[in-house]
């Protein structure tokens, strides 16, 4: 990674190194996991995944 690396710089990485299987396996756990965000809106789920969330050193807020 150079400090000039830009978004597109890394989806061209991506599509070269990466197989179409892996591609869509990615895509899926993308899909997934919005759908869970979306739709699981229990408290106490909600509460589960946005504590992985910050665990996985995602920031949401």
């Amino acid at each position: 990674m150079t400090a000039t690396e830009t978004v597109h710089d890394r989806v061209d990485f991506a599509t070269e190194s990466l197989t179409p299987a892996q591609i869509a396996a990615g895509l899926a756990f993308v899909a997934l996991a919005g759908f869970a965000l979306l739709f699981a809106q229990d408290p106490m789920v909600h509460d589960a995944m946005h504590n992985f969330r910050h665990a996985a050193g995602v920031t949401c807020h």
